[in-house]
């Protein structure tokens, strides 16, 4: 009789389990599909157990031969406002003077905006690729192979906090335009590794509309 009783709260708890399952895997999709880069932000603050739990989600991202090669530094307050000063004077060095991305300066407005957005957002993380190496330095073809693989894991672990801040009703800003303040940036952080990005966080202060997307008859190609 125990038995049988055993035997039928399991499968009862089994079935639970299975219906949460379910129900994250839904949540999960639903983030996918919801996501979106936010330029706008609430001033409101977000708590370290949000954050904690974000980075946490960002930590879970499968990397090549678990190598788990990301740091994040998280940014906020006077320390925001330090950097913010930091990249404008970057920004202005590669308008001005030797720049480190010439062809690209009819970007360099985009990345202005993309500051003022920053003072905007609460919280700042700065990703770091800690086994990375200098960006402008030689590499073997073996360490170029190694470095594309962690900056591939380093990705699927920002995508990872950005589908978790989504689900929290967090909005979110993956930020490349740190290479227009590049080297200011690194000697600001005084961190080992290579930084690879920036991502602002905060509670939306817009829903912006999906931006249009590929056709998946242009990008797919099955082999059978």
């Amino acid at each position: 009789m125990e038995h049988e009783i055993r035997k039928k709260s399991f499968r009862f708890l089994s079935i639970a389990r299975l219906e949460t399952i379910s129900q994250e895997v839904v949540n999960m999709i639903s983030a996918i599909y919801e996501r979106r880069s936010t330029r706008k932000f609430l001033t409101r603050d977000i708590s370290k157990s949000d954050m904690t739990d974000i980075i946490q989600s960002g930590m879970k991202a499968p990397s090549s031969k678990n190598r788990q090669p990301w740091k994040y530094i998280v940014v906020q307050g006077d320390a925001k406002e330090e950097m913010l000063r930091v990249f404008r004077q970057g920004i202005a060095r590669e308008e001005n003077e030797c720049a480190l991305l010439p062809q690209s300066k009819r970007y360099i407005a985009a990345a202005k905006h993309t500051v003022d957005v920053m003072e905007a957002a609460p919280t700042i993380v700065f990703v770091v690729n800690s086994l990375g190496k200098n960006e402008m330095g030689e590499m073997t073809p073996e360490e170029r192979v190694y470095e594309i693989c962690n900056i591939q894991s380093i990705g699927a672990s920002v995508q990872n906090m950005l589908l978790a801040a989504t689900e929290k009703g967090i909005g979110s800003l993956w930020i490349c335009d740190i290479y227009f303040a590049y080297s200011e940036l690194c000697e600001w952080l005084n961190s080992e590794g290579q930084l690879i990005a920036a991502i602002a966080f905060g509670y939306p202060d817009e829903f912006p509309e999906e931006r249009p997307r590929k056709r998946i008859e242009d990008i797919v190609e099955w082999r059978n």
